[in-house]
Parts: C-alpha cells; structure tokens; sequence
C-alpha cells in the first residue's frame, strides 16, 4: 500500500486538501469546499461536530449530549470528493508533506490545521489532576456525574463540614463559560434541588465565581460586564475579583490572597491554548497560547501549503496584536474565507486577504437574564435572552438538533426543570479526601 491510500483514500488527479479538525471552522471550509473540483479529506478524533457554547447545558442537566452535537459525516454526506477518517493526526512532516496519523500517513497538496484549543491550566498540575475541565462531551457528562454523585454523597454523611463541602462549588474563570455556568448552577440551587433532596439543606450549597481580574465578561463592555454580575449576585453566586486560585487538592482550593474554599467541586474556566501538533510546535510556528502563526491568508508563517483557521490560529494585526478571539465567528468566517482562497490557489489566482466582520458577544446568565453587545445596540434582560436563544439555535447543525434543543428549552422554561439530570457514566471520585476535615 502506497503512502497516497494508506488511509485507503482514492488517488486522485484533483489536489487534496487535508482537514485537520471538524470543529467550526473546518465544517465551514469543507462545506466552502464540498462539490468543488479538489478532493476533501477531514480528519477528527470524533465522527462528531460539537457545539461548544451549550457544553455547559449538557454539565448541568439542560440537554443531553446528542442534542449538541452532529455526524460530521451527515454533515457532509451529499458533498462529492469528500472523505472523512476517524484519525488522530501525531505529526506534519512539512518537508515531504504529509501528515502521520495513528491509523496511517497521509499525503497531502494543501493542509488547514483547525485542531481547536484545549483548556489551559498555566502549567498547574494540581488543578489540572484534581479540577474539572468543560471543552469536550466526555468532560461535560463527567461534570454531571459529578454534581449529581456529590449531592447523592452529601445524604450519606452526618459531618457538616463534609456535606457543605460536597455541595460546594468552584467556578475559575468569569468569562462567558463561567458566568453561564454559575447561573445554571444557581437556577439548579433555587429550582431544582429543593425538590431533588428534601432530607438535605440545599440553601447551605455555595455557587462561588473567582476570576483573576477586576471584571467579569473581559471584552465585552463594561454595562454588560457590570449587569452580568448584578444578575448573578440577585441568583445567590458569590463573586470574588482580583482573586487568583493557586493550587486545589480536590478538596480545598487555595488563592493568592490565602483565600480558601472548600469545595469538592472546582471546575476550571479560565483559559484555552491551541492544540498541539507534531511537526508544528517549533517556537518558530507558535505564538503565546501554544497558537500558530499566520499572515492574512490564514497561511503559517513561512509555509506555502500550510493554513491554520479557528482557535489555533494567531493572525495578528495592528487592531488584533494578539490574534482574533477564540470563539465560533472567527473561526466560521476564517474557514469560509480560506475556501475561497484554495479555490484561487488552485486557479493560479491571487488570495484575498481575512477580514473578520465582528458581529458582537453574548451571554445568558439564568433565566430570563442574559447579555448582548453588538456593533450599535447593547442590551440586557429578557429581550436580549430571547436574541440569545434564537442566535444559539440559528447556528446549531442540523434540524432534529433544532429542534429538541428548542422544545428542552421550552419544557424547562414552562416547567422549571432540567430533566436531564441522569449519572449515565460514574465519575470516580474519592470521597475519603474529606474525612479528616473537622472544622470550616
């Protein structure tokens, strides 16, 4: 078997575009790509596309992981050329262009690294062994498992330091995942609860938000910023700024200010970095936050064939120095903008450079309560929640996702429930971490 079909993908005389990735933005460039003349081949370690703003629904109850996600292979099944691996890619050898993968190597014309990023932890290995993470499906269901295992705990201990403990919790980070991940839990503290664990005092759990700053939503404006917390505070979340946490044990999570919370929940939302790739983690192709280096074409620094789009890619320019922000737009726009360009690559004809067309932040807080900024209106409360929830589902893959994320959100909002509230797959978590703690 040849290197071109160790992967058994057809030889072609059409040029070959490699995908690495089928978040954002490499569903949008395979979509720019699909039924053209070139031959698509996506790589992921998932058949899977997630949609990674609602992750923190899927922690708390709100919906179940099928309704965020969608087969990356339906979403492009009617696209000829196209072929899709369940492959993780440990290497670029740029020199002979291909890339090796743990299911074979793999030439290729033109390759667009769109790996994402992962969560971030500075190097903290405490946290990272001890605390929870929300980027993926698996590290989302494990967050459920694990509220909902430590409530089950809390009815079994007659130590109330320990019970406390176990229905506290710890949100780093107060950009837009932790925020709408406090709020959520906040809702689930007041309305849920209650009636869950009658024989428990539910009001004694503590929902606290740290964030490292002196603001919460940091680049968005500062109305939004000080309604955010204004709303969280009216839910019960206890908000700490200018508060860094420095180590977490599993049990007891200790700040800069020698600030200690008990908690056997922590969940780290304060930061992402690039995913790495062999080949490409040279100092010469990274920028901070493990991101690539790109010019305006989306093209790594010094490469020819090489693009990068989304999360891992770092265009900087005089208004962006360190690159466009990490989230969907960026990499949706960079996807369908580099399709067109490997289009003109191929024709022989000149690329157009990037532009992003910045089409505003959001986030929701809790019921009836979010936060919108665009180009010309800023708004809060319950209009820009409705804004909220139709721009979520607007993006959303797929009809039948649509539509049950719809009808969840109804049901929930109607009934004030979250019914998802189900230990499929047990996180593992030793309990014994508290029993030597006598007093708060």
């Amino acid at each position: 078997m040849s290197d071109t079909d160790a992967l058994n993908i057809p030889k072609s005389s059409l040029p070959r575009i490699v995908i690495v990735g089928g978040g954002f933005g490499g569903v949008a460039l395979a979509k720019k790509l699909s039924k053209k003349e070139v031959q698509v081949v996506l790589l992921d370690k998932n058949n899977y596309h997630t949609f990674q703003p609602l992750l923190y629904q899927v922690s708390t109850g709100g919906l179940e992981p099928d309704s965020i996600a969608y087969p990356i292979r339906k979403i492009l099944q009617d696209y000829s050329n196209f072929f899709f691996r369940l492959a993780e890619v440990e290497k670029v050898e740029v020199e002979s262009k291909a890339v090796v993968t743990n299911i074979g190597r793999l030439q290729y014309d033109y390759l667009v690294v769109a790996a994402g990023s992962t969560t971030n932890f500075f190097g903290n290995t405490a946290i990272e062994r001890n605390g929870m993470a929300m980027k993926t499906i698996p590290q989302s269901l494990n967050l459920r498992s694990l509220i909902l295992e430590n409530f089950e705990q809390a009815l079994l201990t007659d130590d109330l330091h320990e019970r406390d403990a176990l229905m506290n919790f710890v949100i780093v980070g107060g950009g837009p995942t932790g925020v709408e991940l406090a709020g959520a839990l906040a809702e689930i503290k007041k309305g849920i609860l209650p009636k869950d664990y009658p024989d428990l005092d539910t009001r004694r759990a503590q929902i606290n938000l740290v964030q490292s700053g002196d603001s919460l939503l940091k680049g968005m404006s500062e109305n939004a910023s000080k309604k955010a917390e204004d709303f969280l505070e009216s839910l019960g979340v206890n908000i700490w700024k200018n508060t860094r946490v420095t180590s977490y044990d599993g049990k007891t999570a200790v700040t800069k200010t020698e600030l200690t919370f008990e908690a056997a929940t922590l969940v780290w939302a304060a930061g992402v970095k690039g995913v790495p790739i062999g080949g490409l983690d040279a100092e010469e192709f990274l920028v901070r936050g493990n991101r690539l280096k790109v010019n305006e074409f989306n093209q790594i620094i010094g490469q020819d064939s090489i693009f990068a789009v989304g999360d891992i890619a770092c265009m900087q320019t005089e208004d962006t120095p360190y690159g466009h922000p990490m989230m969907a737009q960026p990499a949706i726009q960079q996807g369908r903008n580099l399709g067109d360009n490997l289009l003109r690559l191929v024709r022989k004809e000149p690329m157009k450079p990037f532009v992003y067309k910045d089409k505003g932040s959001m986030a929701t807080v809790g019921r009836n309560k979010a936060v919108v900024d665009m180009k010309n209106y800023r708004f809060q409360g319950v209009f820009a929640w409705f804004v909220w929830m139709f721009v979520h589902l607007f993006f959303l893959i797929g009809f039948r996702n649509r539509v049950v994320v719809f009808v969840n959100w109804v049901y929930n909002y109607v009934r004030f429930d979250r019914e998802a509230r189900l230990i499929i797959r047990p996180y593992k978590r030793d309990y014994s971490l508290f029993k030597d703690q006598k007093t708060l």
